[in-house]
Formats: structure tokens, C-alpha cells, sequence
């Protein structure tokens, strides 16, 4: 039986492409998959799968045409806050996919924000019609409930993605720490100068090696450029394209300094120290869940705790970082474990679903 697997993935985003290495990794192993791509031939050798152009609706059509079920597969697709154009797109293959008699399956969401009635309307519609409906965190759970969905919340599939070790790392100048930052509009110049110098003497004091990671390359890595000649001490730009080694890179950090939510994921199940620097509610939620240090760049609606408010020198975030590296705890093993654990789940509900369609179809034939 196949499986038609929606995300945003051939994109170059380094979390989208975990998530799709661990949904992969999650299928049970009589579903042939077929991934909707923004570079089906990087994936299809990357992965070892078909794939066919996300954006061009004749191929996609005849994909789902030939398949069983229609699977989201993870992230934050399900939101208005980058475009109206997200969630039409995403429900919208959704539909059509329910249209055709697809078995339909929401799987590791990231829920929100919608802004506009319009994303309401066509989320709630799509995920009532879905076989199964698996969220990450509360805030979608929430959605859920407002629309009446029955769903199972889990951490993120992420935890649970297999790691790989990064050929050399652990010949560069150790201590490491890395550093994960993305492009956005509370990410200002002013901002992206103070968090530079705050580096610099986080570096002169801690005697570290700098490991700059743009999760998305097409949008990070001019950023990660513009730090590393401003940095006084060993720095490394990694741009990893293998979601296995991308997780396994934090196997040889002590501690990372991240927007990306999936850098502060990855860190923290290969119990790295984390400090988050929050763009999103998701950024925020996770920091709520492992309560982990931060602070909140929103400039729209500052957060009410002064604790993760944006410092207003280098120096400050500089010393919020010292205090983190010097006294923070990563989680324990118990705490990381229990999370892949429930990060399983994802797991168990796609083999619930597809392995008894799969029993019910070999049964049939036989």
C-alpha cells in the first residue's frame, strides 16, 4: 500500500527534513511512500523514495490517485502567521486527498497561529475527516478541543529520530557550543550586533569553539556569516544536509544557543544545555515544557515574566549565557528517554491505523 507524505520538505529546512527522516523512519514497513517535494530528486536520493513536485497539481493528482493514504507529516503547516497561502495550500491537498477516498492522517502538528476565520474553518474541516490526528504540544491540543477533533498529543516525532556522528568533530577545539539563528523581523540589525558582540565575550570568557548552524542555508547561513569574522576565538559554519548527522552534530556540544526550534529539540535529546531565543509560541511552548532559559524577541507583546525579557546590553545576554553554561543542567537521561518514549507514539498511531488497513487489504486479497 502507498502513502502520499505532505510536508515541507526538499526545501532545505533542516528541521522539515528531520521531521521527514523520522516519519520515514516511523512507517510501518509495508507502505511504500511517496513524498510531495520542493526538489523531488534530492529527496528521492537522499531517502531512497519516489518523490514528485509539491507544486505541480497534475502529478500530484496522479500520485494520490495510485495511493492508499495521505499523510501531514509534522511541522507547523497548519498556520497563518508566515501566509494565508499555507494553510489553503495544506488543507487544501487535505481535501482533495479526502475527495479521492485517501485515509487521511495529521500526524506530529504543530497547530497555529490562525489569525485569519478562513484557516480556522478549513483546519477544523480537514482534521474532523482525518482517520487520525497526533499534535505536539498544547497549544494544538488546544485547537483540537475548540474544534472537536479527537487527537493524541506527543512530544514532537524528533526526539526519537535516529543520530549519525559527524565525521571530524571531535578533532575541531573543544569545548564546543553551538549556535542556531535564523532570519525574522524581530531579529533586527540592532539585535543581531548585540547578540554578535554577546558571542564575542561568551567566547573570551569561556575559552569556546563556536559551531554556527544554519538549519536552513538559503536563509540562515548569511547570518552565521556575518558572525563568524566578528567571533575572537575557533568558529565553524556547519551546514549539514543529513537530518541524522544534523542530530548527532549535538553529541559533541555542551551547549547550544538557538531560535530553531528543532536546534533546541535535537540539542536537548542529545542532552545538550539549552538557551532559547523565542520567535514563535512554539519556541516559547517548548520552553514552557522543559523549562528551559530564554529569552522572547517579541517586540509586538513583550512577555510579562522579566526573566525572558530581551536584555538590554551584549553584556547582559552575555552574562545570561555565562550563567547557563557554567550552571546549567541538560536533562537527565531518565527525562530524555521518557520524552522518545512518548515521542513513540507518533509511531504506534500510524502503525494503529495503516497496519490494519494493511491487514484488512491482505486479508481481502487473500
Amino acid at each position: 500500500m502507498r502513502a502520499v507524505l505532505c510536508g515541507y520538505y526538499g526545501m532545505g529546512n533542516g528541521g522539515d527534513e528531520a521531521l521527514l527522516a523520522t516519519l520515514l523512519q516511523m512507517l510501518p514497513s509495508q507502505i511504500e511512500p511517496v513524498v510531495l517535494s520542493g526538489n523531488p530528486a534530492e529527496t528521492a536520493a537522499r531517502y531512497g523514495v519516489e518523490a514528485v513536485p509539491r507544486k505541480q497539481l497534475g502529478a500530484v493528482i496522479k500520485a494520490l490517485r495510485r495511493s492508499d493514504f495521505f499523510i501531514w507529516g509534522g511541522g507547523s503547516l497548519l498556520q497563518d502567521a508566515t501566509s494565508l497561502q499555507n494553510p489553503i495550500y495544506y488543507t487544501g491537498l487535505m481535501a482533495l486527498a479526502q475527495w479521492l477516498g485517501l485515509k487521511t492522517i495529521a500526524w506530529g502538528q504543530g497547530i497555529g497561529p490562525l489569525q485569519h476565520p478562513l484557516s480556522r474553518g478549513l483546519g477544523g474541516y480537514v482534521l474532523r475527516r482525518c482517520e487520525a490526528v497526533s499534535v505536539r504540544d498544547n497549544g494544538s491540543m488546544a485547537w483540537l478541543a475548540r474544534w472537536q477533533v479527537p487527537g493524541m498529543q506527543a512530544p514532537d516525532p524528533v526526539w526519537a529520530l535516529e543520530s549519525s556522528p559527524v565525521a571530524g568533530l571531535w578533532e575541531t577545539h573543544a569545548p564546543r557550543v553551538a549556535v542556531a539563528l535564523r532570519p525574522h523581523a524581530w531579529l533586527t540589525e540592532s539585535r543581531l550586533d548585540q547578540i554578535t558582540q554577546a558571542l564575542a565575550a561568551f567566547q573570551t570568557q569561556t575559552q569556546t569553539s563556536l559551531l554556527l548552524v544554519p538549519f536552513q542555508p538559503v536563509k540562515d547561513l548569511a547570518i552565521a556569516e556575518y558572525i563568524q569574522p566578528r567571533l575572537p576565538g575557533p568558529s565553524q559554519v556547519y551546514t549539514l544536509t543529513d537530518p541524522h548527522q544534523l542530530k548527532g552534530l549535538f553529541r559533541g556540544v555542551e551547549m547550544v544557543i538557538g531560535m530553531r526550534l528543532h536546534a533546541l529539540i535535537m540539542a536537548a535529546a542529545e542532552g545538550c544545555r539549552c538557551f532559547a531565543l523565542s520567535y514563535d509560541p512554539k519556541v516559547s511552548q517548548l520552553m514552557a515544557d522543559l523549562a528551559l532559559p530564554g529569552v522572547d524577541l517579541n517586540l509586538q507583546q513583550p512577555p510579562t515574566d522579566p526573566a525572558h525579557r530581551w536584555p538590554n546590553d551584549a553584556d547582559a545576554l552575555a552574562q545570561a549565557w555565562l550563567d547557563v553554561y557554567a550552571n546549567g543542567d541538560p536533562l537527565s537521561a531518565d527525562q530524555i528517554q521518557s520524552r522518545v518514549d512518548r515521542a513513540l507514539m507518533h509511531q504506534d498511531l500510524l502503525h494503529d491505523v495503516m497496519g490494519l488497513a494493511c491487514s484488512l487489504s491482505s486479508h481481502a486479497q487473500g
